[in-house]
């Protein structure tokens, strides 16, 4: 993925700093910035590990809500999160970059999306299940009229049934939005699922079941990484559209690496590190499947991605010293 401007600038900038500079230990604690949602606990303890074995770092993460987190990377007492939602929290954003408080480093991984999806078997067929495709036009949620009857509501066999997401979530209500701009809400019911962990065990029971549903979901994410899924289509982003009742597609939301302005001079090679951190939506949803099937913790996750994305994690650091370092601890693991 092509760099950003910024992160080209905080890479040249840092290369000179790391002049005479060696990768020894420091007795400087890194601290992240933890949030609630998996994947930025994953990805901070994938940079955590390679921090602290690759580098002779201590760390530390600091669990926090989104703007808590984003003042404390302001005031200097976080360092860095590794998935800084900035179309989430645009007016911070922009307080924390008039002030030159933050930096940002560029994308952890491209654009997350998020949307309407039902399971690619409908489409395809999945023929190792015995599954023959129920909707192989299926593909724009302008479509779903048509079959509305393949995903019965039943509480209400006369509509179909569409999976939203959790009620006080701002997708619920921009779901609802959607249902009645595109005229879907004569043809479906919007179901609230009470949690995200409700939506994705609801997603699970029908895909073992080779069932066709319909459900709001989002990425990076572990029903997705686990699940064969299809993201509908919609019309394309337009933001007066959006605005005016949100009968377009989600706006792709940046995730980008966050670092307090001080870092790439006190800890160049460091900032250095988390300016190449660079992964894949993909690779994100395999790890999150992985916490999911093996009921594993953010730690453990990370562990695998390690040890299973070496060609990937070994780009990110400059001295090959750093990545026998982080070998050899991922060896004692």
């Amino acid at each position: 993925m092509k760099k950003t401007m910024r992160r080209t600038t905080i890479l040249a900038f840092v290369m000179v700093l790391m002049l005479g500079l060696t990768a020894g230990a420091s007795a400087e604690t890194i601290v992240f910035g933890d949030f609630s949602w998996d994947s930025v606990q994953v990805h901070n303890r994938i940079a955590g590990f390679i921090i602290e074995h690759g580098y002779g770092y201590d760390v530390d993460f600091q669990f926090g809500e989104s703007i808590p987190i984003l003042l404390g990377i302001r005031r200097g007492d976080v360092d860095v999160t590794m998935e800084g939602w900035v179309d989430n929290w645009l007016e911070a954003m922009y307080e924390a970059h008039v002030a030159g408080d933050v930096i940002s480093l560029g994308s952890n991984f491209p654009d997350a999306p998020q949307g309407w999806y039902v399971p690619t078997y409908m489409l395809e067929g999945d023929p190792e299940r015995g599954i023959e495709a129920s909707a192989p036009e299926l593909t724009s949620v302008l479509d779903l009229p048509q079959y509305a009857e393949l995903f019965p509501d039943p509480e209400d066999p006369n509509k179909g049934r569409f999976y939203n997401a959790p009620t006080g979530w701002g997708a619920h209500d921009i779901n609802n939005a959607k249902l009645e701009s595109y005229g879907l809400d004569e043809y479906f019911n919007s179901f609230d699922t009470g949690s995200d962990a409700a939506l994705g065990a609801a997603m699970m029971r029908y895909y073992e079941r080779g069932e066709p549903f319909v459900a709001y979901n989002w990425e990076p994410n572990w029903v997705i990484g686990l699940l064969d899924m299809t993201l509908l289509e919609e019309p394309a982003y337009n933001e007066e559209q959006w605005r005016e009742n949100y009968a377009t597609a989600y706006p792709a939301t940046r995730v980008e690496v966050l670092i307090n302005a001080d870092l790439p001079a006190t800890s160049p090679l460091l900032t250095s590190f988390l300016a190449n951190y660079n992964t894949t939506i993909e690779q994100t949803n395999e790890a999150l499947a992985y916490m999911q099937t093996e009921n594993a913790s953010a730690e453990e996750a990370a562990l695998w991605f390690l040890n299973n994305y070496r060609d990937v994690w070994s780009e990110w650091v400059f001295a090959p010293e750093v990545t026998e370092r982080v070998m050899e601890a991922l060896a004692q693991q």
